[in-house]
């Protein structure tokens, strides 16, 4: 075959491709427009809300801050205020850290029955991660020491008392100084005894723990 009719053969094939092509684009054009515009406004929204959300995050991020550094300064009514404001419009995890941010607070500011409620509150909502759960209860409970009686600690923690609960040694000890509170000696050697002889126990815990037993000793020797 000659050059020439491999070049007439080229042009040929490139027509046909190009007829093809306007016949496609006819036929198809305004879906595949669509689809580019589609994917370009899908993209532009993906940055526009990624931008969203990170501005809103870190205005939420600089009210929690501010509250806490209030509340490290003794500033608790203020501190209070900035968190209710960002249980109530904050972003992302930032309302549930400021409603226990808030307890604390409340409990340092000597409002104890107002700090169990709040960490009650976290403790019973279903919505919040169990881990977090798990740690109001066990805020709830070293006040309910003090302010309340063994079996509201009870109802608290004891749930969280078996041997394969990251929270058992702090369920344990609040347990035991209740107990110890009310005079309930026999348990409250129960609980301590199960912190010292658990190897996994804290060991300042497994201290106090030991402090008790000493003393729950003493008395039985004394009497």
């Amino acid at each position: 075959m000659s050059s020439e009719d491999d070049n007439f053969i080229r042009e040929v094939n490139e027509e046909l491709r190009s007829d093809a092509a306007t016949a496609i684009w006819k036929k198809y054009g305004k879906f595949i427009i669509g689809g580019a515009v589609a994917i370009v406004v899908g993209v532009a929204g993906n940055v526009a809300y990624k931008e969203y959300t990170a501005n809103q995050a870190a205005a939420s991020g600089d009210i929690f801050l501010e509250a806490l550094t209030a509340a490290r300064e003794g500033r608790q009514d203020e501190a209070i205020e900035g968190f209710d404001k960002l249980e109530a419009e904050g972003y992302g995890a930032y309302p549930l850290m400021a409603k226990l941010r808030a307890a604390t607070v409340l409990a340092d500011k000597g409002d104890a029955s107002s700090a169990i409620a709040a960490f009650q509150a976290v403790s019973g909502d279903n919505g919040v991660p169990k881990a977090l759960q798990d740690i109001a209860k066990i805020r709830a409970a070293y006040l309910l020491v003090d302010h309340g009686s063994y079996d509201d600690v009870s109802r608290e923690v004891e749930v969280l008392t078996d041997t394969e609960n990251a929270m058992r040694h702090s369920a344990r000890e609040a347990l035991g100084l209740a107990a110890y509170k009310a005079n309930d000696f026999a348990r409250a050697k129960e609980w301590m005894q199960l912190i010292v002889d658990d190897r996994r126990s804290p060991q300042q815990m497994s201290s106090r723990a030991q402090v008790i037993l000493d003393l729950i000793a003493g008395r039985s020797a004394a009497s």
